[in-house]
């Protein structure tokens, strides 16, 4: 039923969204310039391009919610316009209620409007109140979340803690950072600050963001004496996005916390490896030169493979404006699961040895001929992920590149 009561004291348009239609703030009044970010200018704060984002957090907690067989609750303590909240109600079979919340009363207001817009207010209860104080309200035993969808305008960080102590035993956290110059090297300090690890100005930097930010919520579960399994981590647009499953016991925690550790990179030759323990500037295996490093973040796996097919099954069965890009990343997410971590960026390669450049299909043949394993990734579509070392990435690149000259 719609709600004729509502106002806004500034411009808003209707816009169609999965299977909800909500009101949100009319960006383009708020772009006077073409470089402009109209969502952070607007009295509302309102993304269009995370609509994505929305759409596999849908389909994860859907995903979630049909493996645990039992209804569940979703908190989403930064709600803005509501568009998410209003969303996993309506889309998500097996939701008991979604407890949202924002502090800013125009973002409250709007969000009210929408959740009656949709007829929601059974499904969804709507808090005016501080991110943190919601979560920190059900800390409790009794009183968690089986599910808590963090995604902040920057970075996630400073509501980890409470996002953690307010997830039931096996609950799900999702984490967005959109905060990707410190995460990618730009500004390391600010990184180091934040997340508790260096980054590294690589070519594989976002993958090393999506590690940093898992290392982060791996030690801030810790210091609950909580483990955490990465179900689901990917890359899109300006911005990085992990779904953790969270397991009560320090013994659980302690295991998390062994594939904590640095990634080692040679700028000369572009050999990369990992270690787990601290360690002296190390000199490069492959040229002897000195590398760099990245970390402490997390090693293990930041794929599951069983849950994204779970989530691609799930996307399957709707219809989404995404279903398409969706499939495609998670038939990539589900190739890289059990591949090494890094990647390789052809482009990057052939600069360096002044090369023509081979086609990805052509480098992922050759690798895979030489019993390498190879495989795409979803982070770079120039981007090969492969257990082969870097000298040897440069053979076989100069010797597709000869083949074709000759």
């Amino acid at each position: 039923m719609a709600d004729t009561e509502f106002t806004a004291d500034y411009p808003t348009e209707m816009v169609t969204e999965g299977r909800v239609r909500v009101l949100v703030p009319r960006l383009e009044a708020y772009r006077e310039e073409p470089s402009d970010y109209a969502p952070s200018k607007a009295p509302v704060f309102y993304n269009p391009v995370m609509e994505l984002n929305r759409d596999l957090a849908v389909l994860a907690f859907q995903a979630y919610q049909r493996n645990a067989n039992r209804n569940i609750t979703i908190c989403e303590p930064l709600t803005s316009s509501g568009v998410r909240a209003v969303r996993l109600a309506t889309e998500v079979h097996g939701l008991q209620q979604v407890v949202a919340a924002d502090i800013n009363e125009r973002a409250y207001q709007l969000a009210k409007h929408n959740i009656r817009l949709n007829g929601l207010e059974e499904r969804v209860a709507l808090e005016h109140m501080d991110a943190n104080c919601l979560l920190s309200c059900h800390g409790a035993p009794h009183q968690r979340f089986d599910a808590v969808d963090v995604d902040p305008f920057g970075s996630p960080v400073p509501y980890l803690d409470s996002a953690v102590r307010a997830l039931r035993n096996h609950g799900i956290l999702a984490a967005t950072a959109t905060d990707m110059a410190p995460l990618c090297g730009v500004h390391p300090k600010a990184c180091i600050r934040k997340y508790g690890g260096k980054p590294l100005r690589t070519e594989y930097c976002h993958e090393l963001a999506v590690r940093l930010l898992a290392g982060c919520v791996v030690a801030t579960a810790a210091r609950q004496d909580m483990g955490t399994r990465i179900l689901f981590s990917h890359s899109a647009d300006h911005y990085i996005r992990i779904y953790v499953e969270i397991a009560y016991g320090a013994r659980k925690a302690d295991e998390s916390l062994r594939q904590m550790g640095f990634v080692l990179h040679c700028f000369n030759c572009m050999h990369r490896e990992t270690a787990r323990t601290a360690f002296v500037t190390a000199k490069c295996p492959e040229c002897g030169a000195a590398m760099d490093w990245a970390g402490p973040l997390w090693l293990g796996k930041i794929f599951d493979a069983k849950f994204c097919e779970l989530v691609a099954e799930e996307n399957r069965r709707v219809a989404l404006r995404n279903g398409a890009r969706i499939a495609n990343l998670l038939a990539l997410v589900s190739d890289e699961a059990e591949a090494p971590a890094t990647y390789y960026v052809i482009d990057k390669i052939s600069n360096k040895l002044s090369s023509p450049v081979p086609s990805v299909t052509a480098m992922l043949r050759i690798l895979q001929d030489n019993g390498f394993l190879a495989v795409p990734t979803h982070f770079n579509s120039r981007g090969v992920r492969t257990d082969a070392p870097a000298l040897v990435m440069q053979k076989l690149l100069q010797k597709i590149v000869a083949r074709n000259l000759s």
